[in-house]
C-alpha cells in the first residue's frame, strides 16, 4: 500500500521558497564560492533559471556527512580494539610463562606508581569540593569535617615538607641538564666549523694505482680478523691474512662458516678458520686468543669487522694510508652506515641517535683532540698500539671503550673518517635494540670505576697508566708484553698525561656524555615531572619540559635531515629510552643485576648480500657435504648462515614481550597528566599525555618488527 503524500511539508516548503526567507534561502544574488557552473556557450544566459538544492539533495549531504564521521569513528575504534587485543594477548602471554624476580628499579616505580594514584584520588576529592580554587586554611570555622582537616593537614606538610627539596633536585637536574645542552651545541657548532672549513684528515699515501702494477713491499701487513671477503681484492693476498674468528656453540654454524672458509682458501685467499675450546671473556676473550697466535708479529695492522659489517672493496685503501708518517696514530675509524634505517620506525629513531653520534660526537673529538670511543668495528688499529696498552681484556662489556681509554692514556691519537661508510644494519625489534643498549651504556659504568682512580694518578703514558692497569689484570699476558715491546714502551713512557686529557675523560667523556645523561633524562622526564603536578609548590618550568628539549632535538636531527618528520617521535622516545639507560648506568656503576652478562646483539641479516626470504635445507646441505665448494649457491657463506637462523627463529613460537618498567611509568605519567589537566596546565598536560602514551606503546612492544 502506498503512502499518502505530505501536503503539508510541500506546503511548508513551497511558502519558504517563495519567501525566500527561513532555513533555505535563494543565493542567487550573492557570489558562491563554494560551487563551480559550467554553461554551454549557446546557451541564452537569460533563459538560465536560478538554481536551488532540494530537501532531498539536503537529506543525501547529510547522511554523506554522517557516513564520513560513521567512517572515521569505526576506523579509530577498530585501532584501539586492535590494541587492546593485542595487548590483552601478550599479557596473557606474559602471564602464563615463568616470572623472573623483580628487579628493584621496577619495585621502586611500582611503589612510586601506588604513591601518585593515591595522590590523584585525594586531588579528584579536592577539585569535586572545590578546594582548587580556595582550599579550606587552618583554624578556620570552614574545617567542619574529617576530610576537609586532612586535606588542609596536607597542604601543610606538602609545602613545607616536600616541596623545598624536590625543588632544589628539580634545580639540581636543570643545571645537568643546561650543562649538556651546552655541550651538545658545542659539538654542533664544532661540526658546522669542520663542514665549513672542509677539515678533513691527509694521508701521506695513496694506494689507488692497481695492485698488480705495484711494488707488494710497499703495502703493510694487514691482519682482518672477522671475515672481509669481496670479489674485488684492494689488497696483495701475500700482504693480508683473514683471521675468521668463531665463539659459537652449534655444529650446523659452524660447519657453515667452515665451508665458506674453505670456498675462499680454494680461490687463493688466505683465510684462516679458529674456534675456541674455552670460550670465556665473550668478544674480548676471542680477540686476544687471536691476537696471541704466533704470526701475529708479523703483521702491522688489525682490520677489525663484526659478522653483520660488509666493508666496501677499497676499505683497506681508504684507511691503511692514514697510518703512514704517523707513528703515534693508533686507530683509523670509519663510519657506519645502515642498510635496513627505514625498515621500520624503530630503525628510524636509532639511525637518528647514530648519525648524530657519528657525523657530530665522532667526527669533532677527532678533529680536536685525537680521541673518541672506538666502536668496536669497522676500524684499523696499529698492533704495536694495542701491545703497548695491555691489548684485549675481559673485565668489561666494552672492551672497545676500553682498549681507547688505555691508548689515549698511552699517548696514542686517532683519526676519524667520516666520509669513509662500512655497511651494516640496525636490530630491528625493540628487545634486541634495549638489550644493546643496556651494555652499551652498564660497560662505560663498568670501566669509570675500574679506571678513575689509575685517570687520577696517571703521571707517564705506560707503566702508572695504562700497563699497570693491565698487569692487574692479567699478569702472565702483560709480562710477555713488557719482553715483547720493552725498548719502544720505554721510549714512550716518556710522556706525560695532561690535566687536559684528564679533564676530557673524567668530566666530558664519562661523567657528562655517559653518566649525567641518562640520570637527568629519567628523573627529569619520569619522576620530578609528575611529581611537580601532585606537588605544584615545585615548579618544572616549561622552556626545560618543552623548548630546551625541542631544541636539543632538533640539533640531534640535523646530520639525518630526512628524519625530521619524526622530530616528534624521537624525542618521546629517546625520554622513553631512558629508564633503560638509567637502569643500565646504575647497575654497571654498583655491579648490579646482570651487568657483566653479554646478549649478542640480534638480527636479520639485511646486511649480507644474498636473498633472504626463503632457506631450503638440502641446499646447506649440498654447500656443507659438496667437493666443490666453491660452486655454492651463494657468493656469501655468511647469507647462508642468516638464512640458517632465519629457518630456525620459524620454527620456534617467538612472541613480543611485555615490558613492566616501561607499562607502570605509562601509568605514572598518564595519572599526572589527569593531574594537570584538572590544574590546567596545557604544555605540561600534553607532554605528560603523549609522553604516557609513548611508554605505552613501547611497553606493549608496539615499537619495531612486529611476530606472533
Amino acid at each position: 500500500m502506498s503512502r499518502p503524500p505530505n501536503h503539508e511539508f510541500q506546503e511548508w516548503w513551497n511558502s519558504q521558497r517563495d519567501k525566500h526567507t527561513g532555513l533555505f534561502v535563494d543565493k542567487s544574488d550573492s557570489p558562491n564560492w563554494l560551487t563551480v557552473e559550467i554553461r554551454s556557450p549557446s546557451a541564452d544566459p537569460s533563459a538560465e533559471k536560478p538554481r536551488t538544492r532540494t530537501a532531498r539533495q539536503i537529506s543525501w549531504v547529510c547522511l554523506l556527512r554522517f557516513h564520513q564521521i560513521a567512517n572515521s569513528f569505526a576506523y579509530l575504534t577498530n585501532g584501539f580494539v586492535s590494541v587492546l587485543r593485542t595487548a590483552n594477548r601478550r599479557i596473557a602471554s606474559s602471564s602464563s610463562r615463568s616470572r623472573r624476580s623483580d628487579s628493584r628499579l621496577y619495585r621502586v616505580i611500582k611503589v612510586f606508581l601506588t604513591l601518585v594514584v593515591v595522590l590523584l584520588l585525594v586531588e579528584l576529592v579536592a577539585y569535586f569540593k572545590g578546594w582548587h580554587f580556595r582550599p579550606p586554611s587552618v583554624g578556620s570555622s570552614e574545617v567542619v569535617d574529617l576530610v576537609e582537616l586532612v586535606y588542609v593537614n596536607w597542604l601543610e606538610i606538602r609545602a613545607n615538607y616536600l616541596a623545598p627539596p624536590l625543588q632544589s633536585l628539580t634545580n639540581v637536574c636543570i643545571v645537568l641538564f643546561l650543562i649538556q645542552s651546552v655541550d651538545r651545541i658545542v659539538l654542533v657548532l664544532g661540526c658546522f666549523w669542520i663542514r665549513f672549513r672542509a677539515i678533513r684528515p691527509v694521508a701521506e699515501m695513496d694506494y689507488s694505482s692497481d695492485v698488480e702494477s705495484v711494488n707488494e713491499e710497499d703495502y703493510p701487513m694487514v691482519l682482518v680478523q672477522i671475515p672481509m671477503c669481496n670479489e674485488r681484492e684492494d689488497w696483495p693476498r701475500e700482504r693480508m691474512l683473514v683471521q675468521v674468528l668463531d665463539d659459537s656453540d652449534d655444529m650446523e654454524v659452524q660447519l657453515l662458516i667452515k665451508a665458506e672458509v674453505q670456498k675462499w682458501q680454494q680461490r687463493g685467499v688466505r683465510i684462516l678458520y679458529r674456534h675456541r675450546l674455552i670460550r670465556t671473556g665473550y668478544k674480548a676473550g676471542n680477540l686476544k686468543s687471536a691476537m696471541s697466535c704466533d704470526y701475529v708479529k708479523d703483521y702491522e695492522f688489525v682490520a677489525i669487522f663484526d659478522a653483520d659489517f660488509q666493508p666496501a672493496p677499497d676499505f683497506l685503501k681508504n684507511t691503511v694510508p692514514y697510518f703512514k708518517g704517523n707513528d703515534d696514530l693508533a686507530l683509523v675509524q670509519t663510519r657506519w652506515a645502515f642498510v635496513n634505517k627505514d625498515e621500520n620506525l624503530l630503525t628510524r629513531l636509532q639511525n637518528i641517535n647514530l648519525s648524530f653520534h657519528f657525523e657530530v660526537e665522532q667526527q669533532v673529538n677527532g678533529v680536536f683532540i685525537n680521541f673518541f670511543g672506538f666502536n668496536g668495528t669497522a676500524g684499523v688499529w696499529r698492533i704495536k698500539a694495542l701491545e703497548e696498552c695491555g691489548g684485549w681484556l675481559e673485565r668489561t662489556t666494552v672492551e672497545d671503550m676500553d682498549i681507547a681509554v688505555r691508548a689515549h692514556l698511552c699517548g696514542w691519537k686517532f683519526i676519524y673518517l667520516n666520509d669513509v661508510k662500512c655497511l651494516c644494519e640496525l636490530p630491528e625489534s625493540y628487545e634486541a635494540y634495549k638489550k644493546q643498549q643496556h651494555r652499551w651504556h652498564s660497560g662505560p659504568m663498568q670501566l669509570f670505576r675500574l679506571c678513575f682512580v689509575d685517570i687520577l694518578r696517571s703521571k707517564d703514558c705506560n707503566v702508572s697508566a695504562a700497563l699497570r692497569l693491565a698487569l692487574s689484570e692479567s699478569a702472565i699476558y702483560c709480562k710477555h708484553i713488557f719482553t715483547a715491546t720493552g725498548s719502544f714502551a720505554y721510549k714512550r713512557s716518556e710522556q706525560k698525561v695532561s690535566v687536559a686529557k684528564k679533564a676530557n675523560l673524567i668530566f666530558l667523556f664519562f661523567l657528562l656524555r655517559k653518566l649525567i645523561l641518562p640520570f637527568y633524562s629519567f628523573t627529569l622526564f619520569c619522576i620530578i615531572l609528575p611529581l611537580t603536578m601532585f606537588l605544584p609548590e615545585a615548579q618544572l618550568p616549561a622552556w626545560v619540559v618543552c623548548y630546551v628539549p625541542g631544541l636539543m632535538s632538533l640539533l640531534n636531527i640535523l646530520p639525518a635531515p630526512r628524519s625530521f618528520p619524526f622530530i616528534v617521535p624521537y624525542l618521546l622516545f629517546e625520554n622513553t629510552m631512558s629508564v633503560t639507560k638509567f637502569n643500565a648506568m646504575i647497575s654497571g656503576l654498583f655491579r648490579l643485576g646482570s651487568s657483566y652478562e653479554w646478549i649478542v646483539t640480534k638480527k636479520l641479516g639485511r646486511s649480507s648480500e644474498a636473498d633472504l626470504v626463503a632457506f631450503v635445507e638440502t641446499e646447506s646441505e649440498r654447500l656443507v657435504g659438496s667437493s666443490s665448494l666453491h660452486r655454492s649457491s651463494s657468493e656469501s657463506g655468511l647469507a647462508e648462515l642468516n638464512k640458517l637462523e632465519m629457518t630456525k627463529k620459524t620454527g620456534r613460537n617467538r612472541r613480543n614481550r611485555l615490558y613492566r618498567k616501561e607499562l607502570a611509568l605509562a601509568f605514572i605519567l598518564l595519572t599526572a597528566s589527569v593531574r594537570s589537566l584538572l590544574s590546567a596546565q596545557g604544555i605540561h598536560f600534553y607532554f605528560l599525555l603523549f609522553q604516557g602514551i609513548t611508554f605505552l606503546v613501547v611497553g606493549l612492544d608496539l615499537i619495531g618488527e612486529q611476530v606472533s
